[in-house]
């Protein structure tokens, strides 16, 4: 478990937990200078210890090898487990981009005068203490605290056991270089290690303010009917794309290809496409046969089946349309109308990320109005859906929900706000008999 050196090492997540508490209320203090200053070390660390950090998960990999050909494993959890060089340098990048972000605290939300000499004042402060349940993916953590530490949050961080040996090396590369900076509490990030802890975790009621599990749609529900902490799911992601029958054709094929091919492993990757009828004869020869170059399985319906009769694809069922795939699978069907695509994403999807490519901008926008999801496309691939493509720098995690933070969720997602009331001796006594009157003047 991590600890303080020279501190007795902590003995359960409760008392982590309260270290995490303790240390959130100094990471608030900060300057945004020193927040920014610290995390820019961090990032030349990371960069530094590529060789250590690579090593480590080298060890994690050899170990999921036995994971991957029993079946324990999925391919797109080894995949995301994987770290190449290149995986440092994109760490220690993100992370430069979160320093650089304007400081989300102290912001000025709103300032009204409620009577003379009476001000109220709204402004951005941190959450606290954070946990993020994780698996697989390493180049989490980095993500993660440096949003936390940026956003003046403790975290507690609990990865799978399958990059375990990848977690505590980063996290220990995290660790080292807050102690260059002493201003910056050591207890503000803390590596979870056992399934225990998660289960301990969940009951910790009051000393965890926000709760982001990330996993299957089956582990975020079973955390949120098992704490009663605040719980922000990371959001599953069946995500689509609709050709519309004025979609331009080399265009509809290269977003479905990214969408589909560029890191098929994540949650924004498209699970099923959508083809209108009126283009699906020119568009999905040319498509299908793109995609199996790409060594995409297609699994179509009964129209795609007959269209495509000599392509031996796999015939679609009912569930593939409601299945995540997160590999090299793509379900295929073609609909009669904008109408009918419209309700099949309304049924089958997840709230993710939607696309629809077209050249009509009447039905694209009418599709962008539509459409209930986290974020909606137009003449783009879905793997946009990122915190670092939206220009976040980060991501803690993607909601599909509507309440507090809704899509990729960066800084502003780890923040809440509080009232601050300035007088000079005011009672709400001399209100309430009609001595003093309220103004409700909102202020610049």
């Amino acid at each position: 478990m991590n600890h303080t050196p020279g501190r007795k090492p902590f003995t359960d997540v409760a008392s982590v937990a309260l270290s995490a508490r303790e240390a959130s209320r100094k990471l608030a203090l900060l300057a945004d200078q020193t927040r920014r200053t610290t995390l820019l070390a961090i990032a030349d660390a990371l960069e530094e210890n590529s060789a250590r950090i690579l090593a480590a998960n080298a060890r994690d990999c050899a170990a999921a090898d036995h994971l991957l050909s029993t079946g324990e494993l999925t391919p797109a959890l080894y995949s995301r487990l994987q770290i190449k060089e290149s995986g440092i340098v994109e760490m220690a990048a993100r992370v430069r981009e979160v320093a650089n972000l304007p400081d989300p605290l102290g912001k000025r939300l709103a300032a009204t005068e409620l009577d003379e000499g009476l001000l109220l004042y709204k402004e951005s402060c941190p959450l606290g203490v954070i946990a993020v349940i994780f698996e697989s993916r390493p180049d989490v953590v980095p993500q993660v605290a440096a949003l936390a530490l940026k956003s003046g949050n403790a975290v507690l961080l609990k990865g799978g056991t399958e990059a375990l040996q990848s977690n505590e090396s980063i996290v220990a590369v995290w660790k080292e270089t807050l102690c260059k900076f002493p201003l910056v509490p050591q207890e503000s990030i803390h590596l979870l290690q056992s399934r225990s802890d998660v289960m301990e975790l969940l009951r910790l009621q009051g000393e965890v303010d926000l709760l982001i599990p990330r996993g299957s749609k089956e582990f975020v529900a079973f955390v949120e009917q098992n704490s009663r902490i605040p719980v922000l799911g990371h959001g599953e992601g069946i995500c689509h794309v609709f050709v519309d029958r004025a979609a331009d054709l080399p265009t509809a094929v290269t977003i479905t290809l990214d969408s589909k091919v560029q890191y098929p492993a994540a949650c924004n990757s498209v699970e099923t496409l959508l083809v209108h009828q009126d283009i699906a004869a020119a568009f999905l020869p040319g498509a299908t046969a793109e995609l199996r170059k790409a060594k995409v399985e297609v699994r179509g319906c009964p129209r795609v089946l007959d269209l495509l009769a000599g392509a031996s694809l796999v015939p679609a069922t009912e569930r593939d349309w409601s299945t995540e795939y997160s590999g090299l699978i793509l379900s295929v069907k073609i609909v009669d109308t904008l109408e009918e695509a419209l309700e099949h994403i309304h049924r089958y999807g997840s709230k993710h990320t939607e696309c629809i490519v077209t050249e009509d901008r009447m039905v694209a926008e009418r599709f962008l109005e539509e459409v209930d999801a986290a974020s909606v496309f137009h003449n783009a691939s879905t793997r946009f859906a990122d915190g670092y493509r939206y220009g976040l720098g980060a991501e803690v995690g993607i909601s599909n929900g509507k309440l507090h933070a809704r899509g990729p969720m960066g800084i502003e997602g780890l923040t809440t706000y509080k009232y601050k009331l300035r007088g000079s001796g005011h009672i709400v006594a001399e209100y309430s008999s009609g001595v003093r009157h309220f103004k409700h003047r909102p202020l610049g």
